[in-house]
């Protein structure tokens, strides 16, 4: 059966095609800097937004048409949206995937109920991936929809609570080893506080640290080898989360020993909620060796949530792929479209359309930086830029030869600094548009 009767496979027929189910610049084969746009992009379909989310928002119920979905919780309903998910990612030739253990499985009335449900449905995800050859990107445990987790999972108060969530992530990490999945996230819905009045930050902290070293070890004991990621939002449902921005996340990684354990999974929409850039984001993360994987969105900037958008701006894949291409990719990471369509978008045939856009914008911002960086157009400006610093006092600076004493003995000889040249940000922003 066919779920999508009316849409053909996604195939790439260039930039002159009008066709609204054909890609205008993704095309798998295309080289970019050595590497395929398969390799380098390794496209994610989320499975919660896309099969799961019904459309709501906080002001009405949802407006999805998804008639092969009867809205039950029944492993049969559960069982059907994984032949739904493996024919839409297949048609959008979608290399991977990703999921939180909660939206491909029922919950149970007990914590073994739910372990039995997870282990039915994953036994036809595993079906499905031999079948079709879609790879599991990543899985992460839903620990923040439950009311148990309302004061955090990790960081509850609760202890309890911190054992049912590490039960939790135990089991997400034995079927995402089994499903041969190349990554597992944190991401802390709710590890955060709400009031600092109730609150023990330091306990708190120290706890979710334990958490991540528990999932380590126990990584180590099944054999699972793949990349931890832990992913930073400022806030929303928090007043302020502990994983607030990638600065944030790398301060906890290092001063609980993680560095060699887990790297950062950046979402373009939680960068803005922080206040930054999803540039700035992922240059920090890749300065600090952790930038291990993303996920593709956007948010509306006249509005102050996360509304998780599809990314369209050329502006936006641009500056991710100057960071993406500076890195070499991001594997075993790669770009989830933790992304929904928009609630006045609720035909089925909608879901592609988002998709292909998606896909199309990274492969043009790709094109375009690769562009860039072949002409050396930024990297010439800012070698320019830092050259006080590649010979003379700046060289002695940079190799650590001088101290106060020594560069005050330097400035007092030569009275005045040399005259600061223009940043020219201006030009460099025309510059930019030039390529685009």
């Amino acid at each position: 059966m066919s779920y999508f009767p009316d849409v053909p496979q996604i195939e790439f027929e260039g930039p002159e095609s009008r066709n609204p189910l054909a890609f205008k610049h993704y095309n798998p084969d295309e080289m970019i800097e050595g590497q395929n746009m398969k390799e380098l992009f390794r496209f994610a379909v989320c499975y919660w937004h896309t099969f799961r989310g019904a459309g709501s928002d906080p002001f009405g119920p949802g407006t999805m048409q998804r008639p092969w979905d009867d809205g039950s919780e029944s492993i049969e309903n559960a069982l059907k949206r994984v032949d739904v998910a493996f024919e839409f990612i297949s048609k959008l030739q979608a290399p991977c995937y990703c999921f939180h253990d909660r939206d491909v499985a029922p919950d149970g009335e007990t914590l073994a109920e739910a372990h039995k449900n997870f282990d039915t449905v994953a036994a036809r995800l595993k079906e499905k991936q031999e079948e079709t050859g879609i790879k599991l990107l990543w899985g992460t445990a839903n620990l923040f929809s439950h009311p148990r987790y309302m004061h955090g999972a990790a960081t509850s108060c609760n202890a309890d609570v911190f054992a049912y969530a590490s039960s939790q992530v135990k089991k997400c990490l034995e079927v995402t080893h089994d499903l041969g999945g190349e990554n597992y996230v944190f991401w802390g819905g709710r590890e955060g506080y709400m009031n600092l009045y109730n609150t023990d930050m330091q306990r708190e902290l120290d706890h979710l640290a334990k958490f991540m070293h528990m999932a380590n070890d126990y990584a180590k004991e099944i054999g699972f080898t793949g990349q931890f990621l832990f992913e930073p939002k400022p806030k929303e449902p928090t007043k302020h989360q502990y994983d607030y921005d990638a600065a944030a996340c790398m301060n906890f990684i290092r001063n609980y020993g993680l560095e060699d354990v887990v790297k950062l999974n950046i979402e373009t929409n939680h960068a803005t909620l922080a206040g930054h850039t999803m540039m700035h984001e992922l240059e920090y993360a890749r300065i600090q060796n952790a930038l291990g994987s993303i996920d593709a969105n956007t948010g509306d900037l006249l509005l102050g949530w996360d509304t998780d958008q599809f990314p369209t701006d050329i502006y936006l894949t641009t500056q991710i792929m100057l960071v993406l291409l500076e890195q070499g990719g991001l594997k075993p990471g790669g770009v989830n479209f933790d992304a929904k369509v928009r609630r006045e978008s609720f035909e089925p045939i909608d879901l592609f359309h988002a998709h292909i856009g998606g896909m199309d914008a990274f492969a043009r911002g790709a094109k375009i930086a690769a562009t860039i960086r072949a002409d050396n157009a930024l990297s010439d400006i800012v070698k320019e830029r830092y050259a006080s610093y590649d010979l003379g006092i700046g060289a002695k600076i940079e190799a650590g030869e001088v101290g106060l004493a020594e560069l005050e003995s330097y400035m007092l000889e030569k009275g005045e600094v040399d005259p600061n040249q223009s940043g020219r940000q201006e030009f460099i922003e025309n510059l930019v548009n030039q390529y685009i």
